[in-house]
């Protein structure tokens, strides 16, 4: 009886420890795959995030060895007229570009949204300049706004209106910065059609049943059934606009009168013209502070306004 009893408690002893050495095994497979990505985190972001960190409370000109300040570079920050120029233009092209790209991107994806011949050609021509970006694009747009012979300007002329100078003129240089900035909206679209195809047609069809016009159709199915598309695209939209660099660097460089000094441009002056890396490691927490307290704003506010069909009462019942 005792040698009965004892052998299942040994099959299972030994069926135990089988599964315990497998779980082990697969557990060491999947450190090992993971390790990559993980030294790359390590190394190349929380790695350099807390050298830049490190580096704000010291004085370093990469010439000689950082020299311990303290919080004077976030005081001086804060009395720099200039940085408070550049927070004020990141803020009014962040307050206007990322509606406006939200916009033109949900109404490029509507049009976009119809099935009809050769619907797919349209959609590659759309997102295509996405794919076109940097310095080039930037140098593009430099021609286009050209005050003498840009085609926005001749274009402005044959309907008999006199452009302005746009990038050399402060009062239009940031409004020619906004509009550029509309060239790389693709992948928005691209996002928000996705969302669009998976909103069920009997929504539209039950909607038409009752009488709703395609404006109430819009606002009451179309809008909350994206939401959380609308959501992820404001979340990247804010992230995006808050550290633009290549066009406002290579269009205007900061001007004209500092009227396109973004943060990441005034950043970058102290960083490698001024080789103030103590300070400009500085801004560069200040702006991610910014992002930061910006993006759980939005997440914060997620539940007022964000839709999600696995929330519909009585869908988990």
């Amino acid at each position: 009886m005792e040698t009965q009893t004892s052998s299942p408690q040994l099959a299972t002893g030994r069926l135990g420890r089988s599964t315990s050495r497998k779980r082990r095994s697969e557990a060491i497979h999947a450190y090992i795959f993971m390790s990559p990505a993980i030294l790359g985190l390590l190394l190349f972001t929380l790695g350099p995030m807390a050298a830049s960190l490190l580096l704000s409370f010291t004085e370093y000109n990469i010439i000689t060895d950082p020299e311990w300040i303290g919080i004077d570079n976030y005081v001086e920050l804060f009395n720099d007229r200039l940085f408070w120029q550049s927070l004020r233009v990141s803020a009014i092209y962040s307050i206007v570009s990322v509606p406006l790209g939200l916009s033109v991107a949900l109404a490029l994806a509507i049009l976009l949204n119809h099935k009809m011949r050769g619907m797919l050609i349209f959609r590659s021509v759309y997102y295509l300049p996405t794919v076109i970006s940097g310095v080039g694009v930037a140098m593009l747009w430099r021609w286009l706004f050209n005050g003498d012979f840009g085609l926005i300007n001749v274009l402005l002329r044959r309907v008999g209106i006199q452009g302005p100078n746009w990038l050399f003129d402060a009062n239009w240089a940031l409004a020619a910065l906004i509009i550029a900035s509309l060239w790389g909206i693709g992948g928005t679209m691209l996002i928000f059609l996705a969302g669009l195809q998976g909103i069920p047609q009997e929504l539209y069809e039950a909607a038409e049943i009752d009488g709703a016009g395609r404006w109430r159709q819009f606002r009451s199915i179309t809008l909350p059934m994206i939401s959380h598309v609308t959501f992820f695209n404001l979340v990247l939209g804010v992230i995006g606009a808050l550290q633009v660099f290549t066009d406002a660097y290579v269009m205007t460089g900061g001007g004209p009168n500092n009227a396109t000094l973004f943060l990441s441009v005034y950043l970058y002056r102290h960083a490698f013209q001024f080789l103030h890396f103590g300070y400009a490691a500085a801004v560069a927490w200040i702006l991610f502070l910014i992002v930061l307290a910006l993006t759980l704003l939005v997440f914060k506010s997620s539940p007022l306004w964000v839709y999600y069909e696995s929330e519909r009462p009585g869908r988990n019942a």
